[in-house]
């Protein structure tokens, strides 16, 4: 039905990789609705012909952030501000309803009859069940609600300094007015166990729908070994149940997904041919500031990254700038925006 979307957010390229591996996997369970991602200005424009190729619908909005620094300092995800742009999803009046997934997660089956929910039917945040997770929820576009959105966000802001306070306090009433609101955990199941009943998931996880990467550490963080079909990273992530979600999430984007980054000149493969990649291990550290010296160095010796402007500065390693990666509090919106650590990187490497 053309009148009803999946939408997803990227509000970087790194984030539209997660979009376009959450695309993929949307077709590959052969839904019938159309796909839209909504994009801001800092993701590059060849990332943005790739995105055309997986999404109907390829939609430019504004930021909008919260700049809420004290809560989200509490939450330890300074990141989280610019995740008010997702506001932005109630302005889709093109479409009768919509279901807005987050760009970490990935479905494993067809979950098309999500569009037979109303607004807002969201799952329990796994850290506050009394609050719905904003990572996946049905909704019906609307300038109205758009409108007031942005009125509370201005007048109030949100709770937690990001999307999820602002919606929960907008949708006050869903934890208690209509269980029918209230979507499985199967359709938005963290992949962490500090969020997870582990026996529960041992007995009902193989009914999984939709899994979301809750937390700082996303799937592009890491290093994926296609010979050995599993991810492997110094990361140290305690609360990471399994890697069962992580290699599937890889599996996508090397078969699907890493082809138009070559196609497009995002990733440049300079000795090995689309048709011989089990030879390759391939690294999103570009992306991230959680990879060793030499894992980037070996992985870009085979595999040289596309620069968009020269580099401004040389590259200078720095433990307390590493510490406040480890930490989740990176500058995403400055210092450590993904074209300033792509431009390093190149630099360093040189």
């Amino acid at each position: 039905m053309t009148d009803q979307s999946f939408v997803t957010l990227s509000t970087n390229d790194s984030y539209a990789k997660g979009a376009l591996v959450l695309g993929s996997s949307l077709k590959k369970h052969r839904t019938t609705k159309t796909l839209t991602v909504l994009i801001t200005p800092q993701v590059s424009e060849s990332m943005r012909k790739v995105l055309k190729e997986i999404f109907d619908e390829v939609i430019m909005v504004d930021i909008l952030d919260s700049r809420d620094s004290a809560h989200l300092t509490l939450m330890q995800r300074p990141e989280l501000g610019v995740t008010l742009t997702k506001l932005h999803c109630w302005s889709l009046t093109q479409y009768s309803k919509c279901v807005f997934m987050d760009a970490d997660t990935m479905v494993l089956t067809n979950i098309d009859e999500l569009f037979e929910r109303e607004e807002l039917s969201a799952a329990p945040d796994p850290g506050w069940p009394d609050c719905f997770n904003s990572g996946v929820f049905v909704y019906q576009p609307s300038i109205e609600t758009y409108n007031q959105l942005l009125h509370l966000a201005s007048e109030q802001g949100s709770f937690d300094g990001g999307d999820q306070g602002l919606l929960n306090t907008y949708f006050s009433n869903w934890a208690t007015t209509d269980i029918k609101k209230h979507l499985p955990f199967i359709y938005n199941l963290s992949s962490t166990s500090t969020y997870s009943y582990l026996p529960a998931f041992k007995m009902f996880g193989v009914n999984t729908k939709v899994v979301h990467f809750l937390g700082r550490i996303k799937p592009w963080n890491y290093t994926y070994n296609p010979k050995t079909k599993s991810v492997s990273s110094d990361i140290h992530d305690p609360t990471m149940i399994n890697t069962e979600f992580l290699n599937l999430w890889w599996e996508i984007f090397t078969v699907n997904i890493l082809p138009l980054l070559l196609q497009f000149g995002i990733v440049k493969d300079t000795s090995t041919a689309l048709n011989k990649l089990s030879g390759l291990t391939y690294t999103l550290a570009f992306s991230c500031g959680f990879c060793r010296k030499e894992e980037v160095t070996d992985a870009i010796s085979r595999m040289s990254i596309g620069h968009l402007n020269p580099p401004s500065q040389p590259f200078e390693s720095s433990n307390k700038r590493k510490e406040r990666w480890e930490q989740g509090q990176a500058d995403y919106m400055g210092e450590d925006s993904f074209d300033n650590i792509q431009r390093k990187l190149d630099t360093y490497l040189q």
